[in-house]
């Protein structure tokens, strides 16, 4: 098996983009809902906690990272000429929320010294 080192990171990529996608965002929820309970932790603040061994596993990044990696690596093997769209597009978001994430914390950083600044003075 050979693998080109930008394919390699291409399904790095997308399987970082991937879990994320099913382990934080909002738009997968459905998914994961249904394997919580609601608990609460103080009388202004609940919590989702997994109710079963998939609910943990729909909200560990560690565990679903294993499966992303073995499904887009998986189908970047046995059936290339599909996978290759589906990792080029989660590639593509992946390392446009890496980047928002280092460019929006330093803006936000920045924002809060310019404030700061202005308090002292």
């Amino acid at each position: 098996m050979e693998i080109s080192w930008m394919a390699f990171t291409m399904i790095v990529l997308a399987s970082y983009r991937l879990t994320h996608l099913i382990v934080f965002d909002k738009i997968t929820e459905f998914i994961r809902n249904p394997f919580l309970i609601r608990k609460k932790i103080s009388e202004k603040e609940t919590k989702m906690i997994p109710k079963s061994s998939m609910g943990y596993l729909l909200t560990c990044y560690w565990c679903t990272g294993i499966w992303c990696a073995l499904l887009l690596g998986g189908l970047y093997l046995w059936i290339p000429s599909i996978a290759q769209y589906i990792i080029f597009i989660l590639a593509i978001a992946g390392g446009q929320a890496i980047l928002e994430s280092f460019v929006g914390v330093n803006i936000k950083r920045t924002a809060l010294y310019s404030e700061e600044t202005k308090e002292l003075k």
